[in-house]
């Protein structure tokens, strides 16, 4: 019997195909109230909400069979975590769907604030033409304080750098490493950031601590004339006491994306034109609901089937910088564990991660359980995660190892695994992070692997590329892409072809018929 997902998020349709192209059953039941999802919720095995659902323990008492709870988004301020943690309920999300739709929000409030955009474009449609009313500010040369430097503080920080900002910031949590990279002078208290700061952005989850962190004491500490700008978490600003400030015109412009009660139509910042608000904006780009529709979908889909889910918020979750650098990766590892293990044919019995280049410092836990989800979810060894990768892998007979190297060749970064004589090896492409695999048995290559692929392994001699195509031509198949990779001193070629169509057991005989091979692997990802 198929699986079922309840969805109550208005999901981007291709994280739904995803789901149900993987024979999961899934319901729609968008902005129910909570009687009707009590009502619905019994029968279903995972639970993707909105950030207007609540999952509290009443709801869960009535879960009868869900396994994992997922929030298309950031923040899971709307799921009782803890109570979900003691119904063995996994919760997760998609912390990097829009973290750049966030930065350039941040960018945009930034700019409009300074420029006074919003009020000089009113006052063009009231047909009024007021220059000398709207003299702005420049960013350049002006001193930004970022309040948290995850992973869109850390965007906005290199966002606000290309405009000549001094940066300067306050993060408990941030290393002193990131800061630097990040090119932000790091203070261990509030009082000489809102001392020196122009312009202030906060980029906090809303917690006890950073609830009205900023206050009418915070707000008399700044310099005349700043520019508050919080496209974060509502309440981080105590709205009373900011009105305040912006009359006596302390605050020379402010603009909030969120607030602590959503939907927001009425604040005490409604009553002023240098106040900028927008209606929880910043998730609100194309790419942004596409990414959290379709990376929920992959990580409750892995969730459902025993595997690792990379998001888990209680299931030891990796630190925000720590996900910063090896999230992008965590695919490709386990795009790696399913190709090396298809290669080899077996469960391996030593299998090694190497990191290279940029990731050479990072944690290779996580990535290592990725590899091995990838390869060995099909025998259903357990559940790989960062805290056990190596203990479930040890009960199974497998030796696992990890190894860093500073110089990742022409790459920035790339991962190779290595599973008894079998060795491939990826990098990363583009603001998608899409995994390219660059490395196969020694021989170099570089293409994005397709749902299907055969790879070919042979003594190089002419002709042979138009036999594979003759073969693979008839069978009705079609080669989509293709690359051909070789290795100093070996006179063979390796060749990497993504396909469409049937490619069964009968057209694989024709093609070792035809072709002396050395091998030919027929690739599932």
């Amino acid at each position: 019997m198929a699986k079922k997902i309840l969805v109550t998020e208005d999901l981007v349709q291709e994280g739904i195909d995803s789901l149900t192209e993987h024979g999961y059953e899934v319901d729609l039941l968008i902005d129910p109230s909570p009687e009707e999802i009590a009502a619905a919720i019994a029968p279903y095995d995972a639970l993707i909400v909105h950030p207007n659902t609540k999952v509290d323990a009443a709801l869960l008492d009535a879960a009868e069979n869900l396994k994992i709870i997922g929030r298309a988004g950031v923040t899971v301020d709307n799921i009782d975590v803890e109570a979900a943690s003691e119904r063995g309920i996994v919760v997760c999300n998609a912390p990097n769907s829009n973290v750049i739709s966030a930065a350039e929000h941040t960018m945009a409030l930034l700019l409009a604030s300074a420029r006074r955009i919003p009020e000089a474009s009113a006052s063009m449609h009231a047909g009024q033409w007021r220059r000398s009313d709207f003299m702005g500010s420049e960013l350049f040369g002006k001193t930004l304080a970022i309040f948290g430097l995850g992973r869109v503080g850390g965007l906005v920080a290199e966002r606000a750098a290309a405009f000549g900002m001094n940066l300067i910031g306050h993060d408990p949590y941030c290393s002193p490493e990131r800061a630097l990279h990040l090119g932000v002078t790091l203070y261990d208290d509030m009082a000489p950031v809102l001392a020196q700061a122009d312009f202030i952005t906060v980029h906090l989850p809303r917690t006890v601590n950073t609830l009205g962190m900023f206050g009418a004491d915070e707000f008399a500490a700044m310099k005349d004339g700043v520019v508050l700008v919080n496209a974060a978490r509502g309440g981080i600003f105590n709205m009373e006491a900011l009105a305040d400030f912006v009359a006596a015109g302390k605050v020379s412009a402010v603009a909030v994306d969120s607030f602590e009660c959503e939907p927001c139509t009425t604040s005490p910042l409604h009553e002023f034109e240098n106040a900028i608000l927008t209606p929880h904006l910043s998730p609100m780009t194309h790419e942004a609901q596409r990414r959290a529709s379709t990376q929920i979908a992959e990580y409750v889909e892995a969730g459902l089937e025993g595997g690792m889910v990379a998001t888990a918020v209680n299931l030891s979750p990796l630190p925000p910088e720590a996900f910063d650098v090896v999230g992008p990766y965590i695919h490709a590892c386990k795009m790696l564990g399913s190709l090396a293990n298809q290669i080899l044919g077996r469960t391996p019995k030593n299998l090694k991660l190497e990191l290279a280049g940029a990731l050479c410092d990072a944690d290779p836990a996580p990535l290592l359980a990725a590899v091995l989800d990838g390869g060995l979810s099909y025998r259903r060894l357990g559940a790989f995660s960062a805290a056990n990768a190596e203990s479930v892998a040890s009960q199974h007979g497998i030796s696992v190892s990890t190894a860093s190297v500073r110089d990742a060749e022409e790459y920035a970064s790339s991962v190779r695994v290595v599973a008894d004589e079998v060795e491939v090896a990826a990098t990363l492409f583009g603001t998608e992070h899409a995994p390219r695999i660059i490395s196969i048995m020694g021989y170099k290559i570089d293409i994005a692997p397709a749902s299907t692929s055969l790879i070919f392994e042979y003594v190089d001699a002419p002709g042979r590329i138009g036999v594979i195509g003759t073969v693979l031509g008839e069978a009705g198949a079609n080669i989509t892409t293709m690359q051909i990779g070789t290795k100093p001193g070996d006179g063979c070629a390796l060749v990497y072809m993504n396909v469409e169509g049937d490619v069964d057991e009968v057209v694989l005989a024709r093609l070792r018929e035809a072709i002396d091979l050395r091998n030919l692997w027929k690739i599932t990802l």
